[in-house]
């Protein structure tokens, strides 16, 4: 096992460059220039009056400049590293970039987070097996209006458009949904030719194959197959349009390098939370501190044990975390510093993830923000 940070996790810095910063930076102004985009809003976009914003799930810089010869088109893109927020997972990273708020503010903190005494799977909008969208309302449980309340094209998976976690993160919105990864150039191109300033688009498989492969000839093809499909939207796109990439986090190899907290560790633990690089505990009244004490003991060589007052204080959520937020965090987080993951028998799926995220390495935190002009 290797550390994949420096001295300390990286805290996103959500007044600088960071994912949840796109969105209120392009529809915030009627237009933008070079004086209303920050000035980590890669050039090709400033320079543009339309501008295409592609979300390619579970790239992260780190693995972006390893992986570099493997994508041609990508590789000559304008642009940098940014942050993505905390924890690094799907539900809150997208539902910071949509709507341009901190985790703290929109309060889908996590993969699986506590609401109303239960553990919600948030993609699924599930406890256990147990769809709750009638019981736990998305717009109650995520209340703001993504994309400053614009109807954007948003070009995603036609099966997802009716999903729970989409009325939660792109209500609103007009979904173009597609149901083959060829047709998002097509129907991208479609929309800013309708005069559409902004389009949103996402795209899953390279998370997906990381999950499922690892790290290794499987991720190698679909970065090629990524990078194609970023040469076919420049392609398609009309003249003058930008077409901007950006992750919602990066991807740390596990494999079998699980860790299965003791009994000892559990005793004062009634759930569990959040994912397996960033593992909520939540404790029974007074326990807090012994379970934080025995979790240093035990793995604090291989992650950060932090508390939730030390999250908030720190600001890994955002400089605010409103009172119905906080209830959602458990009471001692195990956030995972060396390429490992913790178990959890409510967290395990149908097969083992081999590559995962979560954590606050600079493998999971950093993130590509560049652009090309078609």
């Amino acid at each position: 096992m290797t550390s994949t940070s420096g001295v300390g996790p990286i805290i996103p810095d959500y007044a600088g460059a960071n994912v949840r910063g796109i969105v209120p930076a392009l529809l915030g102004p009627s237009t933008w220039s070079a004086g209303t985009l920050p000035r980590w809003m890669p050039k090709p976009v400033v320079d543009s009056e339309q501008c295409v914003l592609l979300v390619l799930d579970g790239l992260g810089w780190d693995q972006f400049q390893t992986h570099w010869d493997l994508m041609p088109t990508l590789s000559t893109f304008v642009g940098q590293s940014i942050h993505t927020v905390a924890p690094t997972t799907t539900a809150t990273a997208l539902t910071s970039i949509t709507t341009g708020l901190t985790p703290g503010e929109h309060g889908l903190v996590g993969y699986r987070m506590m609401l109303g005494g239960d553990v919600l799977n948030v993609l699924r909008w599930a406890v256990d097996d147990k769809i709750v969208r009638r019981q736990q309302p998305p717009p109650t449980v995520q209340p703001f209006d993504p994309f400053l309340g614009y109807a954007v094209p948003v070009v995603s998976m036609a099966e997802l458009e009716n999903s729970a976690f989409s009325e939660a993160h792109l209500r609103g919105s007009t979904p173009v949904g597609w149901r083959a990864p060829s047709s998002i150039a097509v129907t991208a191109a479609a929309q800013i030719a309708a005069g559409e300033r902004f389009v949103y688009c996402y795209y899953g498989s390279i998370d997906k194959i990381a999950h499922e492969r690892g790290f290794g000839p499987y991720y190698e093809a679909e970065l090629r197959a990524a990078d194609r499909l970023v040469a076919d939207m420049l392609e398609a796109l009309p003249s003058g349009t930008s077409l901007m990439i950006t992750a919602d986090h990066g991807q740390v190899h596990v494999g079998d390098n699980i860790i299965h907290p003791s009994e000892e560790l559990l005793r004062g633990v009634t759930v569990q939370s959040g994912e397996g690089r960033f593992r909520w505990l939540h404790t029974s009244p007074g326990a807090q501190m012994d379970v934080a004490q025995t979790a240093t003991a035990e793995v604090g060589d291989t992650a950060w044990v932090v508390t939730k007052e030390q999250v908030i204080d720190e600001g890994w959520f955002g400089p605010t975390v409103a009172p119905p937020v906080r209830a959602r965090l458990g009471d001692v987080a195990l956030v995972a510093r060396d390429d490992v993951t913790f178990h959890e028998n409510a967290d395990s799926g149908m097969y083992q993830l081999i590559c995962r995220h979560g954590s606050l390495t600079s493998a999971e935190v950093n993130v590509p923000l560049v652009a090309a002009t078609a």
